[in-house]
């Protein structure tokens, strides 16, 4: 293994699949040729340790993340304010070596310049859209701090994707996974 020869970078809504699509790819192309790159490891491990609280429930999906989200993004902004690639360089400094990266959580414009800055034409932009009550059958509830913030919309309207995908049902689904499989193989070929 060695340097990655395609970063999968992906942006959505919450409860928008994106993780789930992520780890669909990375079980197709198999752990040695891919790994998932996740901006928020670093971050909620910061966070954690600064704010003395538990990292792996920070890390799950569950209502312990949700009681610290809104003061995490806040005191994450501050963060960017100073250096905006903070999180994007920590996340890849530890990532596994593997062909493929998929960073599953694309939040800014600015992240999406961090790694065109420092990958350039190994970048590819990928979308995950799912309609609104799709969303919300998969547990979203808006919630003012975090839904109507940067970290959420700071990408609505960033036009430059590879690929836009739909994710509100399993045709949609397999459709968008056949594509970025065609995207990654079209690389690794």
């Amino acid at each position: 293994m060695g340097a990655p020869t395609i970063i999968l970078l992906f942006s959505g809504k919450r409860k928008s699949g994106k993780d789930y699509i992520c780890e669909k790819i990375k079980s197709h192309f198999g752990v040695e040729k891919c790994t998932v790159v996740r901006i928020s490891g670093p971050l909620k491990g910061l966070y954690a340790k600064n704010h003395n609280l538990d990292f792996q429930e920070l890390l799950s999906d569950g209502p312990y993340k949700e009681n610290y989200r809104a003061d995490m993004i806040r005191w994450s902004d501050k963060i960017r304010e100073k250096e905006p690639g903070y999180f994007c360089k920590a996340a890849c400094d530890e990532a596994d070596l593997a062909p493929v990266w998929i960073v599953s959580d694309i939040r800014r414009k600015t992240d999406v310049q961090w790694f065109k800055s420092e990958y350039s034409d190994k970048i590819r932009t990928i979308r995950v859209e799912a309609d609104l009550d799709t969303r919300k059958n998969r547990g979203w509830i808006f919630t003012e701090g975090v839904d109507d913030v940067d970290s959420e919309c700071n990408l609505d309207d960033f036009s430059d994707w590879d690929l836009q995908i739909k994710n509100s049902n399993e045709t949609e689904l397999q459709s968008g996974l056949h594509k970025i499989t065609t995207l990654v193989n079209s690389v690794l070929m």
